[in-house]
């Protein structure tokens, strides 16, 4: 049985339609939120940073690393986005990337992309910008703050979203949260070092090459946009080396493995690309390589659309008097 399980997607059959539903309605409230903040924040730089920051955190999804006992992890991506964009306009990234792999690749659930964004999205960016931002308070002046702060704000991201991953089994009836909780917990305390480990990597080369790109850098912005060629040249590379990544069940599938409730995950109503995979091709390699560089092309069109979607709505709402 195909089971659409990859690090904290959630498959239908583990969240209650109340709860799920209530999932739904909290990103949609978010979402509308999140448009109406941008509005000012996007600027040339940052509409195009949208969608290669959406094009790598998907690539980098496709790759798990291996964990201790046998279990794998991979990317969540929010505290990184959050840091170079903001948390309101990482929410819409992390949204997009999230509805493009529950709609095509289905990782995670249809009903279940509410509360899947709402942890990786929203729980994810601003616990670990809130995070970054006060480790730069407290160390202000001292060398290495940033990144630092990107490290410990990784961290408690992806544990604070594992925790509110356990609380909505336990409102489900899935998994008792005196299980779920320190299942949770344990597994992606270390699925938390990988991320704060890529997460300082990737703003580390940033620094280096591009600082202006960082928001609130005090960099002077540097002409041209060969980097918007170099960044997805980057993401559609990660994609190359997809097939190498860890077998080993993620940390919510070894929890639900575990506990005894992976029976749960209902299979999806429809299958486009499933499980990164395209269906006509026999080369397992080829297939997931072709998948994930038609996800990149769609994460990069869909919150390249949502950020000239803000900024119109932005032009639109100063046009009017007041």
């Amino acid at each position: 049985m195909f089971i659409p399980v990859l690090a904290m997607h959630i498959p239908d059959g583990f969240l209650s339609i109340p709860v799920s539903a209530l999932g739904w309605l909290l990103l949609i409230g978010i979402v509308a939120i999140a448009l109406r903040q941008t509005r000012q924040q996007l600027g040339d730089r940052q509409i195009p940073l949208m969608g290669i920051l959406a094009a790598f955190v998907f690539a980098a999804q496709m790759i798990n690393f291996p964990v201790a006992g046998g279990t794998s992890g991979h990317l969540l991506g929010g505290t990184l986005v959050a840091i170079l964009l903001g948390p309101w306009a990482a929410v819409l990234v992390m949204t997009s990337v999230i509805a493009v792999q529950g709609m095509l690749f289905q990782d995670g659930g249809l009903l279940a992309i509410g509360f899947n964004a709402t942890n990786m999205g929203v729980i994810a960016a601003f616990v670990g910008y809130a995070a970054y931002a006060l480790v730069g308070r407290v160390m202000r002046g001292r060398p290495g703050r940033h990144l630092i702060g990107a490290a410990v704000g990784a961290w408690l991201g992806v544990e604070v979203a594992a925790l509110a991953t356990a609380l909505e089994l336990a409102f489900s009836n899935t998994a008792s949260l005196d299980i779920a909780l320190p299942a949770m917990a344990g597994v992606h305390a270390l699925i938390g070092i990988g991320e704060a480990l890529i997460t300082v990597a990737a703003l580390a080369f940033i620094q280096q090459t591009r600082p202006d790109l960082i928001r609130g850098s005090e960099a002077s912005a540097s002409r041209g946009s060969g980097w918007i060629a170099v960044g997805l040249l980057i993401a559609l590379a990660i994609t190359l080396v997809s097939p190498l990544a860890d077998p080993n069940p993620d940390g919510l599938e070894r929890v639900a493995e575990d506990q005894g409730f992976i029976e749960t995950a209902q299979q999806p109503p429809y299958e486009i690309l499933p499980d990164y995979t395209v269906p006509f091709i026999e080369s397992e390699a080829a297939s997931t390589i072709l998948a994930g560089v038609i996800g990149v092309i769609f994460v990069v069109g869909v919150s390249y659309a949502t950020a000239r979607l803000s900024k119109k709505r932005r032009g639109a709402s100063g046009s009017q008097p007041i």
